[in-house]
């Protein structure tokens, strides 16, 4: 099976996220995309981050009628901080019959030169979906890089979701119903 690894904080999962998941899932030949949450992202500080369970919570009923998506815990059993090529490396080891691929925005693969062991990454497949202000990129006549080049821009973030529910504001239509209803039952991000 042709597994897409979109790794992510997803705090909290949003509308983007999962239209991103979905069109590669239907435009690339992969069987599948799993969203696989991170623990602990090394470049990114994690005093904001809900409890891995919650965001995992939050990824199942966002997908809970997809089956052509699957949120991933399989970095929680793995040391921290999260190492992308040690997570393949045993997701390899587990599931010898996948072949993974990687996806990620223009941003990240501009800085892929930061991401430990990176010149093993590029001996997958990584399906890049354009970001605003990252066209320009070293990688990018990669034989292994797929850029989507007709895939819309999303500017929906994460943080600014979270800024705009402690600010008191709806997020209502940039989340999933079951994500925005737990989360608002929750209290999560308002302080």
């Amino acid at each position: 099976m042709k597994i897409g690894l979109f790794f992510g904080s997803f705090n909290p999962v949003h509308n983007g996220h999962l239209i991103i998941a979905n069109y590669i899932s239907q435009t690339t030949g992969l069987d599948k995309v799993w969203l696989v949450v991170s623990p602990q992202n090394p470049l990114k500080p994690k005093e904001t981050l809900l409890k891995d369970r919650d965001r995992l919570t939050l990824i199942n009923l966002a997908i809970e009628d997809c089956k052509h998506l699957q949120a991933s815990n399989i970095e929680f059993k793995l040391p921290k901080p999260s190492y992308t090529i040690d997570t393949l490396v045993y997701l390899h080891e587990k599931y010898p019959q996948h072949e993974f691929s990687l996806i990620m925005g223009s941003d990240n693969l501009i800085g892929l030169h930061k991401w430990k062991n990176y010149e093993k990454l590029l001996n997958y497949n990584i399906y890049v979906y354009k970001r605003r202000g990252y066209d320009e990129n070293p990688y990018t006549k990669h034989k292994n890089i797929h850029l989507l080049n007709e895939f819309p821009f999303l500017d929906i973030s994460a943080t600014f979701i979270r800024d705009n529910i402690r600010k008191g504001i709806s997020m209502q239509f940039f989340l999933p119903d079951a994500v925005w209803k737990y989360i608002d039952e929750m209290s999560w991000y308002k302080k």
